[in-house]
This record gives structure tokens, sequence and C-alpha cells, in this order.
């Protein structure tokens, strides 16, 4: 079946380490690598990279290190939880709330790392690493692509084909993987599992949906940003949705990432959930298949924003919303004066008004609160 995902799958380790002696040789490359210099002798970890045998060496030495770099300047704290809830030599099916184009899925990898697993897969949208050296980069470090453009014929033929691979990774490769919960990241701050996930995934074995998604056993994952990556951009986007479809300018994916990347994020809680097991056994047997796909969504979300750690920003933009004190307990007053001096600042933008941003900033701040205790009230 492998002739089937030619154009979706990572590289193999084997390609890998050849890709590797072609690409970290390549002048051009290497040049590009010049701004870890400032941390990192580029030349000695070159060698470094070259001398890796196995693509677990080449992560730990490149992808690690890169990681590394781009969050020490742009994190104040990262806190892991919840390995204990796996075994990661076991295989799972990662189901994440999804805020940065990249780091979403990074975060889990070097969870991975630190302890000394191996990287999962992980999905990515083929609109979204539009240039060979991005898709080059992501064959090279296990991601394969989610195909989205195409007639209508093709789109099916990519969701079964994605259903296909997701399962051949899991059963066949015994190949942990990662995917974002819906298509595109959440926006608002309002994360919810997309039941057509689910269904994708059943579309493989649809004789046996339930226990096969079953035995892929799903795991919540959930990554919490104490400054949304991107929000000004995130806010401009939804406003300027409100009359007509958004249409992204060239290169914005890539801006978005790079963004994503380097700005500023402040704390970063990522938190692996349970896997769904129980669930399953209690779902009525009378039930129709979305119908128990759609209990399934809501268990999936309930362990996201159960996990999604709550800072101060997000207490503050509720109750200056709600105009309330409800969580005044949550934040200092110096707290709630520098997060408006930052609200005010991003929500000044040449093409939409400060209303506006303001509106959709709260919301993506506050909305995490309303799930948690939505969950809690429930």
């Amino acid at each position: 079946m492998k002739h089937l995902f030619e154009n979706i799958r990572p590289y193999t380790e084997i390609e890998t380490m050849n890709t590797v002696k072609k690409l970290f040789t390549d002048s051009h490359f290497i040049k590009q690598l010049s701004i870890f210099e400032d941390k990192i002798d580029v030349d000695e970890w070159m060698k470094e990279v070259l001398d890796c045998r196995t693509l677990f060496e080449f992560h730990l030495t490149f992808a690690d290190r890169v990681f590394h770099y781009f969050v020490n300047r742009t994190c104040t704290q990262i806190h892991y939880s919840g390995l204990e809830n796996i075994n990661p030599k076991n295989q799972y099916l990662f189901i994440g709330n999804h805020r940065d184009i990249i780091l979403d899925s990074a975060f889990l990898q070097i969870y991975y790392f630190k302890n000394g697993y191996e990287a999962t897969r992980s999905a990515i949208g083929d609109n979204l690493i539009s240039t060979p050296l991005f898709v080059e980069m992501a064959r090279l470090h296990k991601m394969f692509l989610v195909l989205r453009s195409g007639t209508l014929k093709e789109k099916i033929y990519h969701t079964h084909l994605l259903s296909s691979y997701i399962h051949h990774s899991i059963f066949e490769e015994k190949e942990s993987v990662w995917i974002a919960q819906g298509n595109g990241r959440t926006k608002n701050g309002d994360d919810k599992t997309q039941q057509g996930l689910l269904k994708m995934l059943t579309l493989a074995t649809p004789q046996n949906a339930m226990q096969t998604l079953k035995s892929m056993q799903i795991t919540p994952v959930t990554i919490s940003y104490q400054y949304e990556p991107c929000d000004q951009w995130k806010a401009r986007e939804l406003a300027l949705s409100e009359k007509s479809p958004y249409i992204k300018q060239p290169e914005e994916d890539k801006k978005s990432i790079i963004e994503g990347v380097t700005g500023f994020k402040g704390e970063v809680h990522f938190v692996i959930g349970k896997p769904l097991q129980q669930e399953f056994d209690e779902l009525p047997p009378e039930l129709s298949l979305n119908e128990k796909l759609s209990l399934l969504c809501k268990h999936i979300d309930n362990q996201i924003y159960n996990n999604y750690y709550l800072y101060p920003q997000n207490y503050i933009a509720y109750d200056i919303q709600e105009n309330s004190n409800r969580f005044t307990n949550q934040y200092s007053k110096e707290e709630k004066n520098d997060f408006e001096d930052y609200l005010n600042k991003k929500s000044v933008i040449q093409d939409v008004s400060k209303e506006k941003m303001m509106q959709y900033l709260l919301d993506m701040y506050s909305n995490p609160v309303r799930n948690r205790y939505k969950f809690n009230e429930n």
C-alpha cells in the first residue's frame, strides 16, 4: 500500500539521512541558518548533524535545538504534564486544540524528546508549506500532508487517502499521530472538535468504525499560550470576515508560521490527556454513527477545556467583556493594567476599527474561561 501515500508521507529513515547529506551541505541552505549564530556555532552544528546515523539522532541534533532556540526567546516558562496517562512505546491518535501552525504539534514532539522517545507523525495542510524547502523540512520531521485543493471528486479522494494513511501509520507502521481537532487554527479561542474529523477517520473501515476508533486510542492534547500566537492577525481576519469571505494574501501563511514561531508567547502549558476508552463503552448502542461521533467530540472537548490552563489574561478579558468583577481574585490590578495596555496596542491596525479589533481580541482570550466553566457546570 505504500505507493498510495507517496505524495503525502514523511521521509523514511533512509530517505531522511540521504536528504540530510544533500541539504546540510548546500551553501544556500546553510547561509539561512546564520540567524542562529548568536547562540550556536553553525559550522560545528552542521558537522554534528552530518554525523547523525538515525532519524532520532537527527531530530535531537537539529529540530530540538531549533525549537529551544526560539522558545528560549519567546516563552517565559514551559510546563509539560500528562505523560503518565500514556505509554509512549504504544501508538495513539493525539487530537489537539489548534492555536499555532507549527508549535502546537512541536511541543508534543519536544515532550517526547525530553523523555527519550521518538517523535510522532504530525498532520499539516499542504497549503501551509508552499515552498520546496518547507515541504522538505516537513517530510524530514515526520509530517504528512493533508491535501486541501482540487475538484470535489479529488477532495473526496484526498479525504479517504488521509483516513487510510492515518490507519496505516498507527496499525501497520506502529507510529503515533498528531492531528488538529479541526481545519485551521482556532481564531476566537473557542476550541471545538469538528465531527467531520472523526467521520474522516472512519472512512478506512466503515464496517467497523467505532471499534477501529477505539483501537486508535484517541488522546486529547491541550496547549495553552499566555499570549496567543498571531492574536492581532487572527482578530483582523475575523473582523474582515464579517461581511465577506476572507481572502488570504500571497505569503500570508508563511508570515503566520514565522510570527507564530518568533512572536512572544509568555508561559506555555502542554497537557496530554487520557485516552478515550471507557467513553466508547458507555456509548448507547441505539445511537446512529453520527450521534456517537457527536458524543465523542464532546468528550474530547471536555478534556481540552478541563486541561486548558487559564492565565490572568483570560480572566481579565472575561471580566472586561462581561463588565463584571467575577474573577478579580485571579489577577492583580497591575496585571489588569498591563494587559489592557497590551490589548490597546494590539487593537490598532490599519484596515479594522479599534472597537472591532478589541471585540475579537477579548473573545479570543475570554472564551477559554467560558468553556471551562460550562464544562464544570455540566
